[in-house]
């Protein structure tokens, strides 16, 4: 096969991010048609006179209310109102008609805002003054918890903001994070599901949580918590072993167990939940497209956070190196979601779970006796499927023939692997070699994509 390892690697990548893109998922798997909500798994009825209150949050949340808008303009034989207010990142804006798009954070800052907060507060507003002949409908996506903003009393959002940025910079996992997160809110841990007097509601999910827990997807807004205070102790007792982050978040957590512990108590009389994206649906189509691109490939979805980058890097590396040496599988594709821990902010750099991802996959095969020719053959790409990585503007990075090739070049001395992947600065080191995957918002977000491909 005579190729260009990066642009096949890239197309692959690209087939699995457009197979879960949430507007045409909305509008062709939910229907509205004789008075019921129609999903692949069931139909939910609307009772005549009833209105439809749509509400979410999430990077994937304009999208996907802009599907079902859509869809709601093929209706048949189905008459209500549909109105609706949904937080979402900036540079995700779109046309949601009667939908109102609330722009909760910056573009690149996964964390709650003030806006996030006045937001989540406008949209509890609207579920509270439902009655029970009415639908609300809340769409998921990742990105949600840091879009759904409401402290319990006693913390504020700085409290928040501290404790979520001591254990993301300590490479905690989406469950350990979200555990806390939690308790900590209003609005998760079934709250919002709590706050809603509609007599029916119906949560419709693109997941970014690998095994696809839905208490942990945006941190469960319309679940029962299984999880106690307890239990976000125990996370903190690991981050946070000198107890320095603000003493309300302590006092708040030691206190006898609160609502969350609740179970569905407080949930409207009917609730129904369905997936319909997640990590190993973009997996399969990838697989899909390699092989009508005539790859024999290998294909694995995590089903539970992976841990460090780093390792997965590595692995990967030593995949693409046997696949290159051994007869078999030409190319690999695996999703999942790795964590970084962060070194101390005066030396950190810039960069992204897949950008240190790719360049530890990097640094494996520097160390390997691997000739130029061989190098040539080989491209390991990593990207989150949501355009996202890290404080960033890029998705991901690639490593392919060309990156080794301006990495040989005199002027690019200075970069040792080593130095940029200790300091978490794979972003100015790729940035130079132009191994950064830019691709915007998909408008999607179902963890990590990543592809190996051998030209053999």
């Amino acid at each position: 096969m005579q190729s260009n390892p990066r642009a096949l690697a890239e197309q692959i990548w690209l087939a699995g991010v457009d197979a879960v893109r949430a507007e045409p998922l909305l509008r062709s798997q939910v229907r509205f048609i004789d008075q019921q909500i129609g999903c692949p798994e069931f139909d939910l009825d609307v009772p005549q006179g009833g209105r439809l209150e749509v509400v979410g949050a999430g990077k994937a949340a304009a999208a996907m209310a802009a599907g079902l808008v859509a869809s709601f303009g093929e209706r048949q034989r189905f008459k209500a109102e549909l109105t609706g207010w949904v937080n979402i990142p900036a540079g995700t804006e779109r046309d949601a008609g009667p939908i109102h798009l609330h722009v909760g954070r910056p573009a690149g800052v996964n964390e709650p805002t003030e806006a996030a907060m006045e937001g989540t507060r406008r949209l509890l507003n609207r579920v509270e003054q439902l009655g029970s002949d009415d639908v609300c409908v809340v769409l998921i996506s990742g990105g949600g918890s840091a879009l759904l903003a409401a402290p319990l009393d006693g913390i504020t959002l700085a409290d928040k903001l501290d404790t979520i940025r001591c254990l993301s910079a300590g490479g905690a996992n989406i469950e350990e994070l979200n555990t806390v997160r939690k308790h900590l809110s209003a609005v998760k841990g079934g709250g919002l599901a709590r706050a809603c007097n509609a007599g029916r509601l119906l949560t419709i999910v693109i997941s970014d949580v690998l095994g696809d827990p839905l208490d942990l997807i945006a941190s469960g807004p319309t679940i029962p918590d299984p999880s106690s205070r307890q239990d976000a102790l125990q996370v903190l007792a690991r981050f946070d072993p000198q107890r320095r982050l603000p003493e309300s978040i302590y006092r708040l957590l030691e206190k006898e167990e609160g609502a969350t512990g609740d179970g569905n108590a407080g949930f409207p009389p009917i609730c129904e939940t369905i997936i319909l994206a997640n990590n190993a649906m973009a997996v399969d189509e990838a697989g899909i497209v390699a092989e009508q691109l005539g790859f024999q490939h290998a294909m694995h979805a995590a089903g539970k956070s992976e841990g460090n980058a780093e390792a997965v890097g590595k692995h990967l590396a030593e995949m693409a190196l046997a696949m290159l040496r051994e007869e078999g599988p030409n190319c690999l594709i695996t999703g999942g979601e790795p964590t970084v821990a962060l070194v101390d902010s005066e030396i950190r750099g810039k960069g992204g779970r897949n950008q240190q991802l790719v360049l530890a996959a990097m640094q494996r095969l520097s160390a390997e006796d691997v000739s130029d020719s061989e190098r040539q053959r080989i491209a390991i790409l990593s990207g989150g499927t949501d355009g996202e990585d890290g404080p960033t503007d890029a998705a991901g990075a690639v490593l392919d023939a060309g990156v080794w090739e301006r990495l040989a070049l005199p002027e690019s001395r200075d970069l040792v692997i080593g130095d940029y992947l200790h300091r978490n600065d794979a972003y100015s080191f790729f940035t130079r070699l132009n191994g950064l995957i830019k691709t915007g918002p998909t408008h999607t977000n179902v963890c990590d994509l990543r592809v190996v491909v051998v030209d053999r």
